[in-house]
């Protein structure tokens, strides 16, 4: 069967050959043979991916079409849709790692062959990974309502670890992965609830994976081969990882990621399990952290089926373990109301009120009391503990409002009484989206009796909270949480930890307001820690300012005459081989740190994260030059050895010029140009992007490059002290406004 479906725009072209978009408008005006559009708008067309290569490679611009590449496009261009597409893949590489020789079996042979013998093979896997399947023209029909009812919204849960954004207004979003779902539609599925109030409970969920049929199939079958291909290269498990992360990295408007470290946080505090469930799983990040044991079961749900079916295959890729996942409203619609769970990972929608307040009302789950309409995020708790084994655990990522809204106090008054509630523990700002906030963590135990004078945990992580945008230093969070939490579970009680946590007997806390949030209990760091540290901090100022008056650029002398230098670019330097030029990663799986457009703008240490991927990320080396890409503004940073290393982050162009042509110094001083930026610069409607390639360079000769080198490798030094000496000022005045006004700095 010629893949003539697959269909592929100007940026895919692009991709493919190695060129920027710019490059394809010109081909498509220069060329009268260059494919013409099958489909798209007039203003963002799309052509058929077999002409587009077939171009490609007849004018020597592509000698073959990488195989990560061609999957990828084959993916986008599916009639039915990416995600369509992408669970197909995931269908099939569960046969390649579970019955190889089946699959080298049913491929063998005509794409009509392959399709009809595919559903039948699949089965066999299918059932005893994730138990009865049953065939369904497309994911999609998960959604139709049984003959003789009403059609149900059905809302994005919270995705396990990675969220769909649902619209405000709308139902409320799911756990770590959420969906865009629109507005009005039903709230976040819980992951287990048992609904005694509605006997066909079961009316509005599903299985999450489905058996497609041939038809279904047929179109898919060149991706089909070219995933297989592909799971030959990298394994099957790593083939979905990166086709996933690929998909969700291209959709970043439609899905929030909770961050890998978090949901490792969140699994290490719940602690070894051999049942798990995340009742708003998404794409399953935080079932994916569960550390595995033997005979493991793992129980999801969601209500966007797109996410409940991917969340089973990456999840029955990634373990042995038992894989029970559904699709629908986890509140309204429990496809779990009998189990009773080791553990409860869960990352529920906020701020959600159309969650079934009105229809739950006599729902056997409020123990502790009926939420109100403004309080959906204890109704998740609340839900999750119903789900647990007596002496089990739950972890779910709040926001802070839950711990102090006076709305709540009831709820949360009778969770510290008898126990449920064992810890809250404040996050460092940039820990998860929202990231201008300091989430919660919930830690909850479904008490066995009640204790005779219970405590709870109290801690704050804030002090860990990065300068950049890549998030907290997730290990010194992790070994303090968990140290805390570890040695307040074994004796119930926690001494004073100064700033980071403390355990208070639940009576002090059952005042009017009933107020968890972390901060509002914690003792300040002592007296004596606070000034060493500031008058720490005021001599280090001191040095930096003395330095940074030594590194002042001598007076500035006119230049007589005014060169008028030959200039060429970088592009021509490029093709030349004088400099390579890389740009900024889609995904990796090293684990290094990200150097990220704000850390070169910032000057600051590498600080991001990369989606996890087969890909191979972009490694900076000393002497390489990075220069950020979005925001108009013009900088070039020269990689040093403490950052060679780090993976070059999105946004980011990497150039690496050849020593003996280049000095990078005199690269990146020149690239700082005001003048040279805004000629290389283009404008959207919200945004400036620089085309690194249109950047100008004066020739001039190894030895005159030095020179220029030289004096911008001393501003540079001068710009990164008086940095320092601006991070240290603000550090001594917010420290000196803290200590005067908590009693721990004397204003004499």
């Amino acid at each position: 069967m010629q893949d003539n479906a697959t269909e592929v725009t100007a940026a895919g072209i692009a991709r493919l050959a190695g060129v920027g978009r710019a490059a394809v408008s010109n081909w498509r005006r220069r060329h009268a043979d260059f494919p013409k559009p099958v489909g798209g708008t007039e203003t963002s067309p799309s052509f058929a991916l077999a002409e587009v290569e077939a171009w490609l490679r007849k004018q020597g611009k592509l000698a073959e079409v990488p195989l990560r590449e061609r999957v990828w496009q084959q993916l986008v261009g599916h009639p039915e849709g990416p995600v369509a597409a992408l669970t197909h893949a995931g269908c099939v590489l569960l046969l390649i790692h579970d019955r190889p020789t089946v699959w080298l079996e049913v491929s063998a042979g005509s794409d009509e062959r392959l399709a009809a013998m595919l559903p039948g093979a699949l089965e066999e896997v299918l059932t005893p990974r994730f138990g009865p399947v049953s065939a369904v023209n497309s994911w999609r029909a998960v959604n139709s309502p049984r003959p003789g009812t009403a059609p149900r919204a059905v809302n994005a849960a919270h995705a396990g670890g990675d969220r769909v954004n649902t619209p405000a207004g709308g139902a409320p979003r799911t756990h770590a992965d959420r969906v865009n779902t629109p507005a009005g539609s039903a709230p976040g599925t819980h992951a287990d609830r048992v609904n005694t109030s509605a006997p066909d409970a079961a009316v509005n969920t599903h299985p999450a994976v489905h058996l497609p049929t041939g038809p279904d199939l047929l179109p898919s079958t060149p991706l089909l081969r070219g995933t297989a291909e592909l799971a030959a290269e990298l394994g099957a498990r790593q083939t979905f990882e990166f086709l996933l992360g690929r998909h969700l990295d291209a959709n970043p408007r439609q899905y929030t990621l909770t961050p890998t470290d978090l949901a490792g946080l969140m699994a290490d505090l719940a602690g070894p399990a051999r049942t798990v469930l995340d009742p708003a799983c998404g794409t399953g990040a935080l079932l994916r952290a569960v550390t595995t044991r033997p005979d493991q079961e793992l129980y999801a749900q969601d209500s966007a089926p797109e996410l409940a079916a991917l969340t089973a295959l990456r999840l029955a890729l990634h373990t042995r373990a038992v894989v029970r996942a559904a699709t629908g409203d986890t509140l309204r619609a429990d496809a779990h109301p009998r189990l009773h769970a080791d553990a409860v990972l869960c990352h529920p929608p906020f701020n959600e009120r159309n969650w079934g307040h009105d229809e739950l009302a006599y729902d056997p789950r409020w123990e502790y009391g009926f939420p109100a309409r403004t309080e959906s995020e204890l109704a998740w708790v609340q839900h999750a503990l119903a789900r647990l084994k007596d002496g089990g655990t739950a972890v779910l990522l709040m926001p802070p409002a839950a711990a102090s809204r006076r709305s709540g106090r009831r709820i949360r008054a009778d969770l510290l009484r008898r126990g449920a509630l064992r810890a809250v523990v404040a996050l460092p700002v940039g820990a998860a989206p929202p990231y201008n906030i300091p989430l919660h963590l919930w830690v909850l135990r479904r008490p066995e009796k009640a204790p005779a004078q219970p405590e709870v945990l109290l801690a704050d992580t804030g002090q860990f909270a990065a300068d950049g945008r890549g998030g907290p230093d997730w290990r010194d969070v992790g070994e303090a949480v968990l140290d805390a939490w570890r040695a307040f579970d074994r004796a119930g009680t926690l001494d004073e930890r100064p700033g980071l946590a403390r355990s208070l007997p639940v009576i002090d806390l059952l005042d009017d307001d009933v107020d968890l949030a972390p901060a509002r209990h914690l003792p300040p760091p002592t007296a004596a820690e606070g000034t060493g540290a500031l008058t720490a901090v005021r001599e280090d100022l001191g040095a930096t300012l003395r330095l940074t008056a030594d590194l002042t650029p001598p007076p500035a002398e006119a230049a007589h005459p005014v060169p008028r230098w030959p200039l060429t670019t970088i592009g021509e330097l490029a093709r030349g081989g004088a400099l390579v030029l890389r740009t900024g990663g889609n995904g990796g799986h090293a684990r290094v740190p990200v150097l990220t457009d704000h850390d070169v703008l910032a000057g600051t240490a590498p600080s991001g994260s990369l989606p996890e991927s087969d890909e191979e990320a972009v490694l900076v080396e000393p002497g390489d030059v990075v220069v950020p890409v979005l925001g108009g503004g013009s900088m070039a940073r020269v990689i040093d050895d403490a950052t060679g290393g780090a993976a070059l982050g999105r946004n980011l162009v990497l150039l690496r010029p050849e020593r003996t042509a280049l000095d990078p110094w005199f690269l990146a001083g020149f690239l700082r140009g005001t003048a040279n930026n805004r000629q290389a610069s283009s404008y959207a409607s919200t945004a400036t992007r620089l085309d690194v390639r249109r950047l100008q360079l004066p020739r001039l000769p190894l030895d005159e490059q030095r020179r220029y080198g030289a004096r911008f490798r001393a501003l540079d030094e001068f710009e990164r002290a008086l940095r320092r000496a601006g991070r240290l000022g603000e550090q001594l005045v917010r420290g000196m406004y803290d200590g005067l006004t908590d009693g721990t700095v004397a204003p004499d």
